[in-house]
Parts: structure tokens; sequence; C-alpha cells
């Protein structure tokens, strides 16, 4: 079978593209989809958002949302729900009524 690509093929084998930044997997701390996961779960915010800011997928911010449910994975101490002491207090009404 003869056939003619229409190519030279002595000397130039094409146009090579390099590419510079990150490339690949990412490897993240448990830390770090932790906080991804919670940031996708306020209110009024899109998990496709969210994964495109940190170069995630929808799936895997899904999968540790999921994570974080389960207990698999934890916020870090510095993201954790803080609550103040509730005070009650007995007050006397002083109408006379």
């Amino acid at each position: 079978m003869d056939v003619d690509l229409d190519v030279p093929t002595a000397g130039y084998a094409g146009r090579l593209e390099v590419l510079e930044g990150p490339t690949g997997r990412r490897v993240r701390s448990e830390a770090e989809r932790a906080r991804i996961a919670a940031e996708s779960l306020m209110p009024g915010v899109q998990v496709a958002a969210v994964a495109r800011k940190h170069g995630a997928t929808r799936w895997q911010v899904y999968d540790w949302r999921r994570r974080l449910r389960q207990g698999q994975l934890a916020l870090p101490e510095s993201m954790a729900p803080m609550f103040a002491q509730l005070m009650v207090t007995k007050h006397r009404c002083l109408s006379g009524g």
C-alpha cells in the first residue's frame, strides 16, 4: 500500500509547542480537599465554579463533599464552625402586671 502524506520526510519533524505551568495530576492535602469541599457547600455557590477556581473537576468536588459528610475528611481547625456560649438570664417584669 503506497501512502503519500504530503510532508517532507527528511529533516523536519513538525511544530513543537511547549506548555508552561502545572500539568498532570495535582497532589492535594486532605485539608485542602476539605477546604474546597466546604467552600462548595456555602449558600449560593456553584460546584462547577469552585472546581474551576481550584483547577479540579466537579466530580472531584462532589466526591470530597461526600467524604466530608461521611467524616472521611476533616476541616482544619481554622475553618471549623465556632459557637458562642448562650447565656440565659431571668428578668423580672417591672410593669407590675
